[in-house]
């Protein structure tokens, strides 16, 4: 009950962290890896130890190969990103890299994509994550349409669609912040990352609507006038722990794979965690809340249609 009592403090640390995710997204923008934007990665790992950084860029840049980003990965390997090779272009950064034989390495991965495909590959995650939102609330509106008391089916799908814009948009930020400060690029695998978010934090909230759906049922049939607002936070307590634990456990296997997994993975897993922690905020502190906020908001509306 306390949860749906202090709703006003939640939201204002929602609406707080959801300018600065803006903002940071405004001014920083996210750095999108090749996937969306094209080029060739080259992860290489050195058998004799690494050479320094700075050889590396310079060997590259002396080789004509422009753009270049070099960076670290593991004790002696590197992920080298530049503009789309050619056939000859990547067998010639191989030579370099190799230094004539005096930087011996073995290649983990190449990848490399047009700017054309990169572009249709953006277009479509922007659709993907937008079919997944609106069918999301489509369904819920569907589920709930027996609920027209107090607060209409339709309101709980817009509820939820702002719980999920509210879990989309923190990683977004963050990612912004990433980027401009430790180069994390956005790729097909935090796509992939953002509806697996969007599905476990409408898991959640459904868990909690369902939990207040049945007792207003409960209510109906013996007959009891609770208010809503107390059916809904005796809904979040009925619920609480079971989402926390729930998300407290992924959490923890996910930085568990965020630590000892491999590299390659590592921001996937930021992304996961980052969105498992404010789907689990959003469907108990906002989705519920919001709940009571619409049912109030009607009251107005109901009390002036019965003056006339």
């Amino acid at each position: 009950m306390w949860i749906v009592k202090h709703r006003k403090v939640f939201y204002t640390l929602s609406i707080i962290i959801t300018i600065v995710s803006i903002a940071a997204l405004l001014v920083w923008g996210l750095k999108f890896g090749i996937d969306f934007k094209g080029g060739s990665l080259l992860e290489v790992e050195y058998a004799n130890g690494a050479p320094a950084q700075a050889d590396v860029i310079e060997v590259l840049e002396e080789a004509g190969i422009e753009g270049v980003s070099v960076r670290p990965t593991g004790e002696s390997g590197y992920i080298i990103r530049t503009p789309f090779l050619s056939q000859d272009e990547y067998d010639q950064v191989k030579v370099v890299l190799a230094h004539g034989g005096q930087w011996p390495f073995e290649e983990k991965r190449f990848d490399s994509i047009g700017p054309v495909i990169g572009e249709e590959l953006q277009t479509k995650s922007v659709w993907a994550i937008v079919a997944v939102l609106v069918a999301i609330a489509l369904f819920i509106m569907f589920a709930f349409r027996k609920v027209s008391k107090p607060v209409s089916s339709w309101k709980y799908g817009l509820i939820t669609l702002i719980a999920l814009a509210h879990d989309v948009i923190f990683p977004l930020g963050a990612f912004a912040v990433l980027g401009h400060f430790a180069r994390a690029e956005v790729d097909t695998l935090f796509v992939t990352a953002i509806l697996v978010i969007l599905g476990f934090s409408v898991h959640d909230s459904i868990v909690v609507f369902d939990r207040v759906r049945e007792n207003l049922h409960k209510n109906q049939e013996k007959n009891l006038k609770e208010p809503f607002e107390e059916v809904v936070g005796r809904s979040v307590n009925q619920t609480l722990s079971r989402s926390i634990n729930t998300s407290l456990t992924t959490v923890l296997a996910l930085v568990a794979l965020y630590i000892f997994g491999p590299e390659i993975t590592r921001y996937f897993v930021l992304t996961l965690i980052i969105g498992i922690v404010a789907g689990t905020y959003s469907s108990i502190f906002i989705g519920s809340p919001l709940l009571v906020s619409a049912e109030k908001m009607q009251k107005p509306e109901s009390a002036e249609k019965g003056k006339k």
